[in-house]
């Protein structure tokens, strides 16, 4: 039987067993909508709002202040588009960074149509923001900064209590997209200092297709879809009740175990770069080298194109990535590593192995013991490589 490797947990996670048995009571006996007044109706309806103070509970939050979307795509358009559009007397700019998922990315450009202005805030080598970049940039009429969490391509964490902080000071609302991050380290809203945090389900063991946008109170948002009063009238349409339920469960499952799960996820990722980089030459380390959420490696191989190493790998049975699963399929390099100023040889050399809970040690020893000769074999029909 051909061996099956996963190492690309930061694109998606298999749903978790205890998840989708949570789930499952609501597609079937449990599927009444939780805006009918009759006991299928209400039935659905204590789910709901069970599920909605669980995941309150995980981010230090109040209830209230949880609205459930669709996944971290809406809740960044909703918190970027959403204070954007409520705020447009106060000021029409708004401040982001260069590393941006695209979801906030394309926001900003939509609204740059509508005549908002944004500032894409620079970073670092490893991909950190500078506080005083941001500090010069907020001016009167800036309404929004959103700089993400943790970067789903290199794993770099950001000092968000920090940066939040400065935007505070100057009365701004401050927005982080939280996907990568939730479910792999402690979130609290407070803690951070944050006016709004996305996360998504599927990132952490949960079903695809549902999110939720944490919103402090008192923030002045537009929503993006009208219609019923549904999440507070904040997000019209009919709650997705199995995937709200199987939300909570997920996170709940990531809080039981996430100490223990980082100090498992950090020891594989290290033990795997120590020994990748032992067995093959001319290895570069994208991103940060200690801050950075404990499952993610993304490296550069010299020489060799990206997609090239994933293919291969893929016929020995191992799933990698190069960049986001977002824009796989694109010949342009990763606008992160751009940013990061990473030289566009090797930003288009580079693959990103995000580990997750079913990987062991037999499965770093089993891509240590294949790799070197992938990367052997195609360097020595790259053009450019040269030792």
């Amino acid at each position: 039987m051909e061996r099956k490797i996963y190492l690309d947990h930061n694109a998606t996670t298999p749903v978790h067993p205890e998840v989708l048995e949570a789930m499952l009571p609501f597609y079937q006996e449990g599927f009444g909508n939780a805006s009918s007044i009759h006991s299928f109706g209400r039935e659905a309806k204590v789910a709901l709002e069970e599920s909605r103070e669980k995941v309150a509970k995980f981010l230090n939050a109040d209830p209230l202040e949880i609205y459930f979307t669709s996944g971290g795509t809406e809740s960044d358009n909703l918190a970027v588009k959403g204070v954007a559009w409520a705020n447009k007397k106060k000021g029409n700019h708004i401040i982001t960074s260069q590393i941006e998922h695209h979801a906030v990315l394309e926001s900003c450009k939509f609204l740059e149509k509508e005549g908002y202005e944004t500032t894409y805030l620079p970073v670092d080598k490893y991909g950190l923001v500078d506080h005083d970049e941001l500090k010069k940039s907020i001016k009167r009429e800036t309404v929004l900064v959103s700089i993400m969490h943790a970067n789903n391509e290199v794993g770099t964490i950001q000092p968000i209590a920090e940066l939040a902080g400065l935007a505070k000071e100057k009365g701004v609302y401050f927005h982080t997209d939280a996907v990568q991050s939730t479910g792999k380290m402690k979130i609290d809203v407070n803690e951070l200092n944050v006016d709004m945090l996305s996360l998504s389900a599927h990132k952490f063991y949960g079903p695809k297709g549902v999110g939720a946008l944490y919103i402090r109170r008192g923030v002045r948002l537009t929503p993006l879809a009208h219609g019923g009063h549904h999440e507070k009238s904040r997000r019209a349409g009919t709650e997705n009740v199995p995937g709200i339920v199987g939300l909570a469960k997920a996170l709940e499952i990531a809080h039981s175990d996430m100490q223990e799960e980082e100090r498992r996820l950090k020891s594989l990722t290290e033990t795997f770069f120590k020994k990748v980089t032992e067995r093959i030459p001319d290895i570069f380390l994208n991103g940060h080298p200690v801050l950075r959420i404990p499952n993610t490696l993304n490296l550069s191989f010299k020489g060799v194109e990206g997609e090239s190493i994933i293919l291969n790998l893929d016929l020995k049975g191992i799933g990698v990535a190069s960049g986001s699963a977002c824009t796989s399929g694109s010949l342009e390099p990763s606008h992160v590593l751009s940013a990061m100023r990473v030289p566009g040889d090797l930003a288009q050399s580079s693959l990103r192995f995000s580990f997750g809970r079913s990987n062991t040690v037999d499965d770093v020893a089993y891509v240590v013991e294949v790799l070197p000769e992938i990367i052997s074999k195609l360097r020595a029909m790259s053009p450019i490589y040269q030792k």
